[in-house]
């Protein structure tokens, strides 16, 4: 029987992105700077990898003071009763040489549903170190009212302040425990 191997996430070489439509007509790109992750696999492909990933709400940064504090208060994320979003996986299957599918249960504030997102494998190698690194592309879209983040802002015009759609990229370095 294999080993099972652990991979933590190196926040200095990973990010997470996150977009949305703004007003329609623009997009406007935020990152959550404080995560944490682990991957652990059983094989040397990490099909069937499990993965978990945690964001801090705190850490919302879209370059904007006013509006990552409007995005921490209890019309969306209410960081202060909800300070994580939470991923874990169900399952993760190869489609090709590089690419995977990503399926599990993301929780943001109280609600937990199902996604699933693709995977592009970027993949590894040793550091200046010897420190043995493995690297990944995660993107896939949710839409925030299905995890409750529902405040509707609309302009006297009459246009949607925010979209539903929200566009995730997680660029995701991972390094090999021993």
């Amino acid at each position: 029987m294999a080993t099972a191997t652990k991979w933590v996430l190196d926040p200095m070489h990973s990010e997470v992105q996150f977009k949305v439509k703004h007003l329609v007509i623009s997009t406007v790109s935020g990152f959550f700077k404080s995560f944490e992750g682990s991957l652990t696999n059983d094989n040397d492909d990490f099909e069937g990898a499990a993965i978990e990933f945690t964001l801090d709400i705190n850490s919302i940064d879209t370059n904007q003071t006013q509006r990552d504090e409007h995005l921490k208060s209890a019309e969306f994320f209410d960081a202060a009763k909800y300070p994580h979003i939470k991923f874990k996986s169900s399952s993760f299957t190869k489609t090709d040489d590089d690419n995977y599918k990503l399926a599990g249960d993301l929780t943001i504030k109280d609600v937990t549903k199902p996604v699933t997102l693709d995977v592009e494998y970027g993949g590894s190698a040793a550091d200046f170190y010897g420190n043995i690194k493995a690297g990944f592309e995660v993107s896939g879209k949710i839409n925030r009212k299905d995890f409750g983040l529902t405040w509707d802002g609309v302009t006297e015009a009459g246009a949607i302040v925010v979209g539903e759609d929200i566009k995730i990229t997680i660029n995701a370095q991972f390094a090999k425990q021993a």
